[in-house]
C-alpha cells in the first residue's frame, strides 16, 4: 500500500497535475515518510551503505520480504564488506591526500612551494616547485654591461648580498687579468663575513620562530639591524649595497666605522651564548631537529651539496680553505663539521660559523692595511668625484663608463666562492664586448631543494612546517620548561628574562587597573571592561 501510494504520487507529478509543486489537497497526507523507529534501526545497524535491520518484523519489512533477503545474505556472505558475515576484517583502500605547502605558508617564507602527497600525516612524496624567485637574471645580464649587471646579483639571494657581488666581480677580474689592491681585498673579506653572519641570523632565528621560539628572533634581529647600519654607512644602502665592484670596492670605509665594527664584534658572542642557552637546552628544539632530515655523506656528495648541508654530513669542505681566494689564506679559522647529518647538526654548524666569522672579522680589523681601494686603471674604474669637478675629460669618461661600460677580452671562466648557503659559482663567457656573452649562476640551494623528497620521505608533516596551534603549544611548553628548577639553577639569563617578563606583565596590569578605576568610571560598565581587557591582553599577544 505504501509503495503504491508513492508511485501514485510520482505519476501525478510526472503527469502534470502537480508539476513543479509537492503540495497536495490534503496537506501532504498522501506523501510517505519513514517513521522514527525505522530510521533509528537503520542508523544503529552499523553496516554503512548495507543495511541489516535488527528487527525484521516491521510491517514494512514484511511487505518487502526483507527478512528473507537478510537470511539469504547471511548464509551466502554476498557482501564482503560485512565483517560479521564473512569473519574477515574490513579492508578499504584509502586515497592519499595532495597538499600544497607554500608559497603563502609562513614557514615557506614566500619563496618555496611544495606539493605533498600525504597518507595521514606521513609524507609519501614531495614535489618541489623551484623557481618562485626566477626572474631570468642570467638572460638579463646578457643585455647589460658588466657594471649594470652587478646589481642583479644583490637580488639573487637578498640575504647574501655582498657574497653574490663578490663572485661576479672575481669572475670579471679573472678574465681581465687584474689584481685589486690589498686594502680592497681585506675590505671584501670583512663585509663578506658580515654578510655571512646576517644570513645565518636569518636562517637560524626564522627556523626557531617556525618551531615556536620567538625570543631568539628578536634578540638576533636587533644585531642584524646593526649590520645593516654598517652596510648603509659604507655604501649608502642597507641591503642591496652594490659595493664590491670589479677592480676593488666602490668607496673606502668612513672614519669610525672600523671602531664601531670592533665594538659590535666583541659583544656579539654574548648574544650567541644567549641564543644557545635558549635553544640548546630546549627539549622542544632538540625533539624537532634531532634525527630529522638526515643526509648521509654519500648522498650529500652525489647530489652536489655544499656549505652547511655538506659539512653537516661530516665532510670537511670549505672553499675558503680548499681554494682560498682574496686573503682567506692569511686568516685563521676552523671549519666545523657534523656527525649525523640531521637538522640539529646543521644548526650547530651555522652557529659555530658565526663565531668563526667573528674571528675572521677581528683579524681583518687588526690586519687592515692602508692604501687605495681601487686599481689605478681608468678603463675599469670610473674617475673620482674630485676629478670630475676639475676636468671635463674626466666627466666625459665617467658618462661613457656607465653608459657603454668597459670591454673584457674573449674567454670563459668559472669562479666559486663560499657563500653562506654553500658554493655560489659564476660561469662567465665573454666575446670581447662590453656585455657578457653568457652568464651561468651556480646557486647552492638548487641541489638542496632537489633532494627535498628524499629528505622528507616518511617523515611527519609537522617536521616540515609548524602550524599556528603547534606554535602556541610550543611557546607554552617552553615557558613551563624555562621555569623548571634545573634551568633556574644553571641558566641565570633565562631565569632573569622570564621573571622580568612576568614582572612587567604584573606592573602593566596594575597600571591599567588603576587607570580604569580613576579615569573611566563615568562610562558604561560594558565599555570599561572591554577597554580593560583590550589593554591587559593586547591582540598581538593573544
Amino acid at each position: 500500500m505504501v509503495i503504491s501510494t508513492r508511485l501514485g504520487i510520482v505519476s501525478k507529478l510526472v503527469g502534470g497535475k502537480a508539476r513543479g509543486s509537492f503540495r497536495q489537497s490534503k496537506r501532504n497526507a498522501g506523501i510517505w515518510f519513514p517513521d522514527a523507529k525505522f530510521e533509528r534501526q537503520f542508523k544503529m545497524s552499523g553496516f554503512g551503505n548495507v543495511s541489516f535491520l535488527q528487527n525484521s518484523s516491521h510491517e514494512l519489512m514484511k511487505s518487502l520480504d526483507m527478512h528473507k533477503l537478510e537470511e539469504l545474505t547471511l548464509q551466502r556472505a554476498r557482501f564482503p564488506d560485512n565483517p560479521e558475515a564473512t569473519g574477515v576484517p574490513r579492508e578499504k583502500e584509502i586515497e592519499s591526500m595532495i597538499l600544497n605547502f607554500g608559497p603563502q605558508h609562513p614557514a615557506a617564507h614566500g619563496v618555496l612551494r611544495l606539493v605533498l602527497q600525504l597518507e595521514g600525516e606521513v609524507i609519501l612524496r614531495a614535489w618541489p616547485h623551484i623557481g618562485l624567485l626566477h626572474r631570468a637574471t642570467e638572460k638579463l645580464c646578457e643585455y647589460k654591461t658588466f657594471t649594470q649587471a652587478l646589481p642583479y646579483f644583490d637580488r639573487l639571494d637578498y640575504v647574501s648580498m655582498m657574497c653574490n657581488e663578490h663572485a661576479f666581480s672575481l669572475a670579471i677580474e679573472k678574465l681581465l687579468g687584474i689584481e685589486v689592491p690589498p686594502r680592497a681585498k681585506w675590505i671584501r673579506v670583512l663585509f663578506s663575513e658580515l654578510t655571512r653572519i646576517q644570513n645565518h641570523i636569518m636562517g637560524v632565528t626564522t627556523h626557531a620562530l617556525d618551531v615556536g621560539a620567538m625570543t631568539p628572533f628578536f634578540w638576533m634581529f636587533e644585531e642584524r639591524e646593526k649590520l645593516f647600519e654598517f652596510s648603509e654607512r659604507v655604501s649608502g644602502a642597507r641591503m642591496h649595497a652594490n659595493y664590491i665592484r670589479p677592480g676593488g670596492v666602490a668607496w673606502d670605509m668612513p672614519l669610525g666605522l672600523m671602531d664601531d665594527i670592533y665594538d659590535w664584534a666583541i659583544k656579539f658572542p654574548q648574544r650567541l651564548d644567549s641564543l644557545q642557552d635558549v635553544l640548546d637546552e630546549s627539549r622542544i628544539w632538540k625533539t624537532r631537529l634531532q634525527d630529522i632530515g638526515i643526509v648521509s655523506a654519500a648522498d650529500a656528495l652525489n647530489w652536489g651539496f655544499s656549505g652547511p648541508m655538506l659539512r653537516g654530513s661530516g665532510i670537511k669542505w670549505d672553499i675558503r680553505k680548499t681554494q682560498p681566494y682574496e686573503v682567506y689564506d692569511q686568516v685563521e679559522f676552523d671549519v666545523p663539521v657534523g656527525t649525523k647529518g640531521d637538522c640539529y647538526d646543521r644548526y650547530l654548524i651555522r652557529v659555530e660559523e658565526m663565531r668563526q666569522s667573528l674571528a675572521i672579522i677581528l683579524q681583518c680589523l687588526n690586519k687592515m692595511p692602508a692604501g687605495e681601494v681601487k686599481i689605478d686603471d681608468r678603463k675599469i674604474v670610473p674617475p673620482s668625484r674630485a676629478e670630475m669637478k676639475d676636468s671635463m675629460e674626466a666627466l666625459i669618461h665617467h658618462f661613457k663608463f656607465f653608459t657603454e661600460g668597459f670591454q673584457v677580452p674573449p674567454g670563459a671562466c668559472y669562479v666559486p666562492i663560499e657563500a653562506p648557503k654553500g658554493e655560489f659559482g659564476v660561469y662567465l663567457v665573454t666575446d670581447g664586448s662590453s656585455k657578457p656573452y653568457r652568464v651561468y649562476i651556480r646557486a647552492p640551494g638548487f641541489a638542496h631543494l632537489a633532494k627535498i623528497h628524499d629528505i622528507s620521505y616518511m617523515s611527519l608533516i609537522v617536521g616540515l612546517a609548524c602550524l599556528p596551534f603547534v606554535w602556541l603549544v610550543n611557546v607554552i611548553w617552553f615557558y613551563r620548561f624555562a621555569y623548571s628548577k634545573e634551568v633556574f639553577e644553571e641558566k641565570k639569563a633565562i631565569r632573569f628574562y622570564v621573571q622580568a617578563s612576568f614582572a612587567g606583565l604584573l606592573v602593566w596590569t596594575v597600571l591599567v587597573t588603576a587607570w580604569t578605576i580613576f579615569f573611566q568610571m563615568t562610562r558604561s560598565s560594558g565599555a570599561v571592561w572591554a577597554d580593560y581587557l583590550t589593554f591587559v591582553f593586547p591582540v598581538g599577544y593573544v
